[in-house]
């Protein structure tokens, strides 16, 4: 024999007191948890309210012990009801014969079922397109990867899978870890009223990018014909960032130095374009140092 406890306890007062004096009557309204008589190993039982109403009369003392000990309770006793849906009367029980009660509502609708537990994989759902350009997502992973589920005989016949729903936020560049609520559903991915135990999971998603140095290529353009240029770079190599199998196609990195204008010496910066499926460059920028003499 098992009970099916409300988790929440306490007792919410509704009414008012009518009178003040220890003799008076006095009438109260309190929601108390609503407990279910039943075999728990082998039923479950859904449809019923988490709380009823009950409505306390009496002596000023009495009601006011009542309410202030707890110690009574509502309930449902279905250890002699058959499998299905039917109507039952709620009971109170523990309370003083000197206190009159009603309790709303009188009745309430259930529906007894064979009880199933089932074990079965945790399935991540998340978006790879949410994945930011260049960055490579790796494999997820979810603990615990099994959960036990238990309900109704025809709602975890029902179950296709239990689904961790990741919802990742548009252009994520790095490592994603959340719990996450687990759900169950059926084929049609429509959610069921089972119990998940444990009812979250830790979704891990690992979210990388790639690199590789790669020494700098400079190239001059619009060269004046009575200068000699010499031109060097600050530094003779950059990391890129992006596609692995980009990467692997690029040996060195074209630099353009413009030399339109330049006629003395100086130092500039110039910018790194960036080749097809790279998604940036440290440093971004690259210092030139230009020499220049004149040919006569």
């Amino acid at each position: 024999m098992g009970y099916i406890d409300s988790t929440q306890t306490g007792f919410i007062p509704q009414g008012q007191r009518s009178r003040t004096r220890q003799t008076a009557t006095e009438t109260q309204t309190v929601k108390v948890p609503l407990q279910v008589s039943v075999d728990t190993d082998q039923y479950y039982v859904v449809g019923y309210p988490d709380k009823v109403k009950i409505t306390l009369e009496g002596t000023n003392a009495l009601v006011t012990s009542a309410i202030n000990t707890q110690n009574f309770r509502a309930y449902i006793d279905l250890t002699d009801k058959k499998i299905g849906k039917q109507t039952v009367r709620v009971h109170v029980s523990g309370l003083s014969k000197q206190i009159s009660y009603s309790v709303d509502p009188k009745y309430v609708q259930v529906d007894i079922e064979r009880r199933k537990s089932r074990t079965m994989p945790v399935q991540i759902e998340y978006n790879k397109n949410a994945v930011a350009k260049g960055y490579h997502l790796g494999k997820a992973t979810v603990d615990p990867s099994q959960v036990e589920v238990t309900g109704a005989l025809g709602e975890v016949n029902q179950i296709d899978q239990i689904v961790a729903k990741v919802s990742l936020p548009n252009g994520i560049d790095h490592n994603y870890e959340r719990q996450v609520i687990l759900t169950a559903e059926d084929k049609k991915g429509r959610p069921l009223n089972v119990v998940i135990q444990p009812s979250t999971a830790r979704v891990v998603l690992p979210i990388s990018i790639s690199k590789k140095k790669v020494k700098l290529n400079l190239s001059s353009k619009n060269e004046n014909s009575d200068k000699v240029y010499s031109v060097t770079a600050k530094q003779d190599e950059v990391t890129l960032y992006g596609n692995k199998e980009q990467l692997d196609k690029i040996n060195k990195l074209n630099v353009a130095v413009d030399l339109t204008r330049i006629d003395v010496s100086t130092t500039r910066t110039f910018p790194i374009k960036l080749p097809k499926g790279v998604v940036k460059s440290d440093p971004s920028v690259v210092q030139i140092s230009i020499k220049v003499k004149d040919t006569k």
